[in-house]
């Protein structure tokens, strides 16, 4: 029996200026709790992360954990996530969850903006 391999590799990953300007410039954006999240609908068939910190969120091994645990959250859920968006996620100052509870957060998240996304496309 094969097992299923839950990784988070680059190409899972939103990099450069460029690509978090056009999921901002998609103006979908939705927030749960300390998270705001911008969607895009992409062509690659795989929901890219990028994650979005300012300093006023912590110091900075408070936000390289909220990061890590949001990756985290992403990387355990790809299966349960509607493919293809880009989600550009912005944390806002909060004290450091747990992991099922950014889980249960980035869920919520993801499937608002499918939602939101699947309606302004008149139900495609």
């Amino acid at each position: 029996m094969k097992k299923k391999r839950f990784a988070f590799p680059r190409s899972h990953r939103l990099n450069g200026k460029l690509a978090f300007s056009a999921v901002y410039d998609a103006k979908v954006k939705i927030t749960r709790g300390p998270l705001a999240a911008y969607s895009l609908p992409n062509e690659l068939g795989r929901p890219r992360l990028g994650i979005s910190i300012s300093r006023k969120v912590g110091t900075a091994p408070v936000r390289n954990r909220i990061k890590r645990l949001l990756r985290e959250a992403f990387r355990l859920h790809p299966y349960d996530l509607p493919r293809g968006y880009d989600l550009v996620i912005v944390v806002r100052p909060h004290v450091p969850l747990e992991l099922g509870e950014y889980q249960r957060l980035m869920g919520d998240l993801m499937m608002r903006s499918h939602q939101r996304h699947h309606a302004s496309a008149g139900g495609e």
